[in-house]
């Protein structure tokens, strides 16, 4: 399901806020339009990633619970600061 642009970010066992603080780090190493795959087992990253997404610019392209948590794909905005 990745493509060679995809980057898996797994922060399974991580607590909030670590998962937002990780992702936001994890992007700014990605070009933009790259793909950022985050998998979590905290039950606040349903609400504090798409929040995250939302209020840096980046594309929430897909979010879906897992049987153990969380699982996100986000593009990088071309518009977000790194």
């Amino acid at each position: 399901m990745t493509s060679s642009a995809d980057v898996l970010c797994d922060l399974r066992g991580l607590k909030c806020p670590l998962p937002v603080l990780k992702t936001r780090r994890r992007l700014k190493t990605l070009h933009d339009g790259d793909r950022l795959i985050v998998e979590t087992t905290d039950p606040l990253a349903g609400i504090d990633i798409p929040h995250f997404c939302r209020q840096e610019g980046h594309e929430l392209v897909e979010s879906e619970k897992t049987a153990d948590g969380h699982r996100f794909v986000i593009r990088k905005g071309m518009s977000a600061t790194a």
